[in-house]
């Protein structure tokens, strides 16, 4: 029984042990702590050349660098999350960024899940009434593949709640991934080809997103009338 918990949150344990290890990392090597601190400055800027040309002078290390940006703006929100897939493909190029951004997706999404799984159910009813338990699991038992698949196409409602509410409500993890990449792979792919004309890129994401979030709802509202029909 006791093996068969620990593999069950073995992800949980790799999660925690990763960021123990980073935040360690950040406050015991100056170095790392500098490349941290003036990412993080010139990504609040939003300047594409800056961004651009600070990934660029992590040389090898640039690829982890957007990695690592990825997984922290799924989870501390203070610029768009299609920023860092903009610069990984002016610097990259197409298909290296849509490997990368997809990478730290998976990532940032693995991690966000993990740590919703080790939220017990007590838990999440502290937060949360029954009533609104019962909804979240219907919605996910019923909704939640397409769900996720339609917040990883659209920048404008990519967060990684999603991810922990996921692990919270124990979805299978295979279900989830699968469609999570579902999602992203598009996206990543779009931004990769319009990285360079940001205008065209953010007016594409908005129809994008829009035509998912319209075609989504009418999904929903058809299927749950036959449900109960």
């Amino acid at each position: 029984m006791k093996a068969t918990k620990i593999a069950k949150y073995s992800s949980l344990y790799f999660t925690l042990a990763l960021i123990i290890s980073l935040v360690i990392l950040y406050f015991t090597y100056p170095a790392f702590q500098d490349a941290i601190n003036e990412l993080w400055k010139v990504l609040k800027s939003g300047d594409q050349d800056k961004i651009s040309s600070t990934i660029q002078g992590f040389g090898a290390w640039g690829v982890v660098a957007i990695i690592l940006i990825i997984i922290l703006q799924m989870f501390l929100v203070v610029f768009p999350s299609w920023l860092p897939m903009i610069a990984a493909a002016l610097v990259y190029g197409t298909f290296s960024s849509i490997l990368i951004s997809s990478t730290g997706v998976f990532l940032a999404s693995t991690i966000g899940y993990s740590l919703g799984l080790g939220v017990s159910e007590n838990a999440l009813h502290k937060f949360i009434s029954d009533k609104t338990f019962d909804k979240l699991n219907y919605w996910v038992s019923h909704y939640g593949f397409w769900s996720i698949v339609l917040f990883r196409v659209s920048p404008f409602l990519s967060n990684d709640a999603i991810s922990v509410l996921a692990g919270g409500l124990k979805m299978n993890y295979i279900k989830f991934i699968t469609a999570t990449m579902i999602g992203i792979v598009p996206l990543a792919t779009a931004i990769a080809f319009f990285a360079s004309d940001i205008e065209t890129l953010k007016t594409g994401l908005y129809w994008i997103g829009g035509a998912g979030i319209l075609f989504y709802g009418i999904f929903v509202f058809i299927d749950h009338r036959k449900r109960k029909g």
